[in-house]
């Protein structure tokens, strides 16, 4: 579900106006986060550290409104839920792209994930599956402890998705420290709002999140 944003009446119609018409409405930023206690949770509980890390990114955009704006025909849309269109990597050194749905329990994210992962996997081609405006752009980079990042743009298409990027894991202290990229479209955010995400994302990276009932025993 989604809905229009009557752009005359909107708070930001100013910036929109104005940043909607560059070549490059996109900036970026590049943080680290401290990723410890969602490490060991992964560990302790035999899960997916990728999907842990990325389902708490998932919470986190969907509680900072703005990330769920999309730019469609020249109107701005707020959609009710975001999910992921995130690359998958292979074993054999390609990835694909994968379309994973958002859901608040970890549990049914991670199910439904993992029957999509296993879909791109077992093909070779790129876009395996398809996806609509309501995703956050995902690409992980373990190999790679980046301090910025671009992304390979195609300025025909009008792109409005945000875009995360994971990096290499690194220990510093005794705490595990993980690069961060964000790349949004000005003309529907503000630096203060990446910082609303990346605040509301440490948080939930600082917690181990899994409920009492949560039996690592499921795959």
């Amino acid at each position: 579900m989604k809905e229009k944003i009557d752009i005359n009446n909107w708070i930001r119609k100013d910036h929109f106006n104005f940043f909607s018409t560059f070549e490059e409405p996109f900036f970026g930023v590049t943080v680290e986060v401290d990723c410890t206690a969602t490490y060991q949770e992964a560990k302790e509980n035999n899960l997916s550290f990728f999907l842990l890390y990325l389902h708490k990114s998932l919470l986190a955009v969907n509680r900072v409104e703005p990330f769920s704006y999309r730019i469609i025909n020249g109107e701005v849309w707020k959609y009710d839920t975001v999910n992921a269109a995130a690359t998958i990597n292979r074993p054999n050194g390609t990835f694909g792209f994968g379309y994973l749905d958002f859901y608040e329990d970890f549990e049914d994210f991670r199910t439904e994930a993992g029957k999509e992962i296993e879909k791109v996997q077992a093909t070779t081609g790129l876009i395996p599956s398809s996806s609509g405006e309501n995703v956050i752009h995902y690409s992980a980079l373990p190999w790679l402890n980046f301090t910025s990042l671009s992304h390979a743009r195609n300025y025909a298409h009008h792109d409005s998705c945000p875009k995360i990027s994971f990096g290499k894991v690194r220990e510093e202290k005794g705490r595990k420290i993980m690069p961060l990229s964000i790349h949004v479209n000005h003309a529907l955010m503000d630096g203060y709002h990446v910082g609303e995400f990346v605040e509301t994302y440490q948080d939930l990276l600082s917690k181990k999140s899994l409920s009492p009932s949560f039996s690592p025993a499921l795959k």
